[in-house]
């Protein structure tokens, strides 16, 4: 279901803001005035009187509830206490399994007060000196993810909960005054949090509340909208958000936690769910639980004493602490109350944590028994919305007991019926959630976005439904079947998706492909396709790939926002003119003005704005950057340069006369890197379309032209992109000067420079540059290359699986002695074959598997591979050593063809089924040979159509070449 088919459910997502402030205002007032009542209430203990008659609530001195086996003193009493415990608890813990986290954490007022000094702008900062520009500013504090809090929180929360459950049962419960200052103290705790930290830290890292929303509200409430599908606007779900001058909603997230349950609670739930602390939360919890309500029978001896509701207004509790705990067998236990109860509620929970652990052993074992193939994620979602399901309904077992008593019959059976289908919904929809599925819904929602801008024609395929409707398995089907979603639009498609999930931090560039992997798969997107995608992506934006600045969806919410504000307060100086304003924001990214020049505001409100966003200098001046396309164009140009040079030098080292038999190799890499100049390259020259009659395009051109001689020619003349006509002939000028004033000398390199930049090429997302690299750095570097064999196949990253059997012989061979044969590894055979002009042009999948299925076969000198006439079985590729091929002519004479590494032997024989037509003989000791099974490669000219047609093309110019030696023979 997508958010678009929830609206008719789902209201309180999008319920405006001003809505919601004034209902936080009057629960706010309305919670604070019961604080008040717990110290002076003059009206409620005239509802409990045993001569009001009207009321439900009176006591009868005439019912002995039983504490300890004495009779618990009846007298008229206030209200404060029970209604708090009874039914605003309760309350919450039902809105937060139907509605969601995006209700609750809107309207609860602790968190409301804890955004006090947010709102008066008094927020602890902190100084920061940017070392580049000397600059100081002063920041919001925020947790840090690698901090001791931000890695324990969990445990803290947890902790405080078990504390404030313990301090219940032993002071606040029934004693109103304590009840009180024990409310008290948890709000100014909450504003405190509020000052030293940043966002909802109090919600996030502190709250004792927060586990528990964790366990009613993730994945998703029963009725709550899904984040992860619609348009992914800056607010979803309860983001923290405020209404700016013109009356517009917008957000105000500072990051203050990522993933952020507000943001997205199903992300949040996915991302954490392996976690030790998830565990401990979870299975913990119900032993609290059960432990809390049990304690009520442990200490009075039966259960009256709770469900009759006499522990609210107990007049003595306090006296009580050190009283016996226990009661049991109508003896009491020796054993101090305020022992009793942390020892009662740590053993129940550390009890059922161990059960926990034992039941999710069980479950995997009996998922073993039975062939059910499930992740782990998937497998610890189940046993979590378990305990859900059944602490839900202990807890209502007990909860509001004591109120609901006093319903009629009909009523507390109707309370019950609808506790029971609300929970069952609840389990019924969250046991199907899966993180592949909210993967899917995830992808799904971005490819729906893709085709509405694509603007095609949809409506004759959906029979009258729309495209926000389609499940994500249609969205798939439809793509496939759209006629107009020509190979141009797929790839555009795709790249709007991959650009979408980069910016969220949704995925990164060395594991795009793994996460991507359906939906390049339903689009049928190749490898190679992805990875000219995210090249091209890294082009327009360098930020998206660079791994310093990876951004989460928290960030990128975060500093859109703060755009969205300055972008507002430009907007609001109608007095100058847009082109004047640029040139002014020009200035600013050149250090020749301050933003405060440019925006003349009060100073102390911007600052205020940088604060409340956690603004960096970095961040705001690539935001102050991006409010001007010519400053934005020279901040990506600069980028583009450095990382051109970087690549130039790169290619330099790549074409070192060193180990010239590893041509095929060496070309492989320096194909990779040609790559990403000529896109580079491609985005510098569209950024020089802008600039050309500027000075800064006379820059660009100059240094463009030097960095790359080796790709720019064939850019410029290609006829498709028409460069030379698209620019000013000045600035071709400028581009052929400088490519002819490039020098053809390759600076020489050490060994040890080299391998520096194989190491480059060694985070590449191209398993088949991964395992080239690697194996190149162990033929300059045996050492290196071992060691950094080790550190992958020891490393958490996913590792494909030619990188890791690349690694695997790298060390192996360590182990070998050094008399001991080498046996040629998988990736020397790809890189044969590669080598090979027959092949060079397969996919990284279809070489992988010829290599896996090839062998190599030795000769000595002068003996026959195969004999002119027979049939042969396998084709024939010469990786090393010299072989002749002798065809023998009807007037006794022969043609004799020398054949070198590289070449193929017997292809034309193999592709026609005919005997072999010439005599092929090794000439030199230990010729080796590659052979591939003709089954095999029956397959591979059957799958792969391009293939079949270069074979063809190919043997077609062998067989001309043959036929004018045989003429000029005669």
């Amino acid at each position: 279901m997508s958010n678009t088919d929830d609206k008719g459910l789902i209201m309180f997502a999008k319920t405006p803001e001003r809505q919601m402030h004034m209902v936080r205002w009057w629960l706010t007032c309305s919670w604070l005035l019961l604080i008040f009542f717990l110290f002076y209430d003059p009206i409620s203990p005239w509802l409990t009187d045993p001569n009001n008659t009207l009321s439900p609530l009176r006591i009868a001195p005439e019912v002995c509830v039983k504490v300890q086996g004495v009779c618990l003193k009846q007298t008229p009493y206030a209200l404060g206490a029970r209604l708090f415990w009874t039914i605003i608890v309760p309350a919450s813990i039902f809105i937060l399994l139907v509605f969601g986290h995006e209700l609750w954490r809107r309207i609860c007022p602790l968190s409301f007060l804890s955004q006090i000094h947010r709102a008066l702008g008094w927020q602890r900062q902190h100084r920061r000196v940017d070392l580049k520009s000397g600059k100081t500013s002063y920041e919001l504090v925020k947790v840090k993810k690698d901090s001791w809090l931000g890695r324990n929180y969990l445990y803290l929360q947890f902790g405080l909960f078990y504390l404030g459950l313990c301090i219940r049962l032993l002071f606040v419960n029934s004693d109103q005054l304590a009840l009180g200052i024990f409310l008290i103290f948890t709000i100014l705790s909450a504003i405190a949090v509020g000052y030293l930290y940043g966002g909802k830290s109090w919600c996030q890292y502190f709250c004792p509340m927060a586990p528990v929303q964790k366990i009613y509200a993730e994945p998703r409430g029963l009725l709550t909208s899904k984040a992860h599908e619609g348009d992914r606007q800056t607010i979803t779900q309860s983001t923290c958000r405020i209404v700016n001058q013109e009356g517009k909603e917008q957000s105000a997230c500072v990051a203050c936690q990522s993933p952020c349950i507000d943001i997205d609670a199903e992300r949040s739930y996915w991302d954490g769910i392996t976690k030790p602390e998830q565990k401990l939360l979870y299975y913990g919890y119900i032993g609290l639980v059960i432990s809390f309500y049990y304690y009520y029978y442990l200490y009075a001896g039966n259960w009256d004493y709770y469900f009759s509701g006499s522990w609210t207004h107990e007049a003595n509790q306090l006296d009580t602490i050190l009283s016996p705990g226990f009661y049991l067998f109508n003896k009491p236990i020796p054993i101090p109350k305020l022992v009793a109860v942390p020892l009662t509620l740590g053993f129940f929970a550390a009890g059922s944590y161990f059960l926990g652990l034992k039941l999710e052993k069980s479950y995997k074992n009996y998922l073993l028994r039975t062939n059910q193939s499930l992740s782990k994620e998937q497998i610890q979602h189940r046993i979590f919305t378990f305990c859900t399901f059944i602490v839900f309904n202990i807890f209502y077992a007990f909860g509001a007991r004591p109120n609901t008593a006093l319903l009629p019959l009909w009523l507390q059976y109707f309370y019950n019926v609808l506790l029971v289908i609300v929970s069952t919904l609840w389990f019924y929809q969250t046991w199907k959630c899966s993180q592949d599925l909210y993967l899917q819904e995830s992808l799904a929602s971005r490819l729906r976005k893709q085709l509405s801008k694509l603007q095609l024609d949809v409506s004759r395929f959906l029979e009258g439904r729309s495209l926000e409707s389609l499940n994500p398995n249609e969205v798939y089907v439809l793509a496939k079947i759209l006629p107009g979603f020509t190979e141009e639009k797929r790839l555009q498609a795709y790249k709007g998706v991959l650009r979408e999930a980069l910016e969220e931090g949704y995925v990164n560039s060395s594991n795009s492909l793994e996460v991507l992997q359906q939906i390049h798969q339903e689009l049928d997107i190749s490898d190679k396709e992805h990875l000219t995608v995210l090249t091209e992506l890294g082009v327009e934006d360098p930020d998206l790939l660079d791994p310093t600045k990876q951004q989460t969806r928290e960030d990128q919410v975060r500093l859109q926002s703060y755009r969205d504000q300055i972008a507002s307060i430009v907007g609001s100086k109608r007095r100058r003119t847009a082109k004047g304003l640029g040139r002014e924001l020009l200035k600013v990214v050149q250090k020749q003005k301050s933003i405060q020049d440019v925006l003349p505001k009060d100073p102390q409100a911007m600052r205020s704005l940088r604060r409340e966003y956690a603004i960096t200098l970095e961040e705001e001046e690539k935001i102050q950057a991006s409010l001007n396309d010519e400053a934005e164009l020279l901040r990506r140009s600069d980028i583009l340069l450095n990382q051109l040079h970087e690549l130039s030098k790169r290619y330099q080292a790549l074409t070192q006369p060193l180990l010239p038999d590893k041509v095929a190799a060496w070309t492989l890499l320096q194909s990779t890197v040609e790559q990403k100049q000529q896109l580079i390259a491609k985005g510098l020259l569209e950024i020089l379309k802008s600039l050309e009659y500027s000075p800064e395009g006379t820059r660009i051109a100059l240094a463009l032209g030097s960095l790359v001689p080796n790709v720019l020619p064939n850019l410029l003349e290609d006829e498709t992109s028409q460069w030379q006509k698209r620019l000013s002939p000045k600035i071709i000028s400028r581009l052929i000067q400088q490519i002819k004033r490039a020098t053809d000398i390759i600076p020489e390199m050490e060994p040890a420079v080299i391998v520096s930049h194989l190491e480059v090429l060694l985070q590449e997302p191209d398993s088949l540059t991964q395992a080239v690299s690697l194996y190149m750095i162990s033929q300059l570097d045996v050492q290196r290359s071992q060691e950094l064999a080790r550190h992958l196949l020891d490393s958490r990253l996913t590792v494909k699986a030619l990188v890791r059997e690349t690694a695997q012989m790298l060390l192996n061979q360590k182990a070998q002695p050094d008399t001991a044969p080498a046996a040629i590894s998988s990736i020397e055979k790809l890189l044969y074959l590669f080598g090979s002009d027959l092949f060079s042009n397969l996919k990284i999948e279809n070489l992988m598997e010829l290599a896996y299925q090839s062998q190599v076969k030795v000769y000595n000198a002068n003996e026959v591979v195969i004999e002119q006439g027979k049939k042969g079985k396998e084709l024939l590729l010469l990786i090393k050593g010299e072989a002749q091929l002798q065809v023998n002519l009807d007037n006794e004479e022969a043609i004799v063809e020398s054949l070198l590494p590289g070449q193929m032997l017997n292809e034309i024989e193999i592709l026609a089924r005919t005997e072999q037509a010439a005599t092929i003989i090794a000439t030199v000791p230990e010729t080796h040979i590659l052979a591939i099974d003709v089954d095999t490669f029956d397959v591979l000219l059957s799958r792969v159509t391009n293939f079949a047609r270069t074979v063809l093309e190919q043997k077609s110019l062998l067989l001309q070449r043959l036929v004018q030696q045989s003429r000029k023979s005669h």
